[in-house]
């Protein structure tokens, strides 16, 4: 009897550390799985001015009939985000609740840009209850940044610098916007390839 005792005891910590083990291994598998699909970050395109780049100074006058000044330093002292939109864009109507709470959690300005009939702007803008003082129609805003796709945003920073900018599809892109901004890197993808090359091996002989 005790010696079934005694097997049926060594038989459970088998079990137990058998599970350890397992649950160890599993949270290994889910620590890379978080890595590899950590979230990226907006994708940062080549064209435009860049970051770390004065944003170039242009003026338009919003859906209000306000004049709008954007790049330059911020008398304010806050950080601009602006949007490029379509009112044919899905995408853009789904992100506008992710961009006014991030922009606020910010305390940054919101400026919606686009172009286009005006009459279609003020109805997409009425619709979604977007400030018409904030949205303007310039062509020459979206050459200048050269936006191919939408939607777009450029994060300019309150002394007329451009900090970071790239095609957003989510609330994740919009907030690693000013996430590369607080890292001071251009693109989240860029802060993520230099962790990894801090964290990769040096050859022998060679400091790091």
């Amino acid at each position: 009897m005790m010696n079934a005792l005694l097997v049926s005891n060594a038989l459970l910590w088998l079990l137990v550390v058998a599970l350890a083990g397992i649950a160890a291994a599993l949270a290994r598998q889910v620590g890379v799985l978080h890595e590899r699909l950590a979230p990226f970050g907006a994708l940062a395109t080549p064209s435009g001015p860049r970051a770390g780049e004065a944003a170039p100074v242009l003026h338009a006058t919003a859906l209000s009939g306000e004049p709008v000044r954007i790049g330059g330093p911020d008398e304010s002292g806050r950080s601009t985000l602006l949007f490029f939109a379509s009112p044919s864009c899905p995408v853009c109507r789904t992100l506008l609740p992710a961009l006014r709470r991030a922009a606020a959690g910010e305390r940054a300005r919101l400026v919606y840009a686009s172009d286009g009939d005006p009459a279609e702007h003020v109805a997409f803008a009425r619709e979604h209850a977007l400030d018409p003082a904030s949205y303007v129609l310039s062509r020459e805003l979206g050459l200048r940044y050269e936006v191919a796709k939408l939607p777009y945003a450029v994060l300019i920073d309150a002394a007329g610098v451009v900090r970071a900018k790239g095609l957003v599809n989510t609330r994740e892109h919009v907030e690693s916007l000013f996430e590369a901004e607080r890292l001071g890197v251009p693109t989240i993808q860029a802060h993520l390839a230099m962790s990894a090359a801090d964290l990769s091996p040096h050859p022998e002989g060679i400091s790091s």
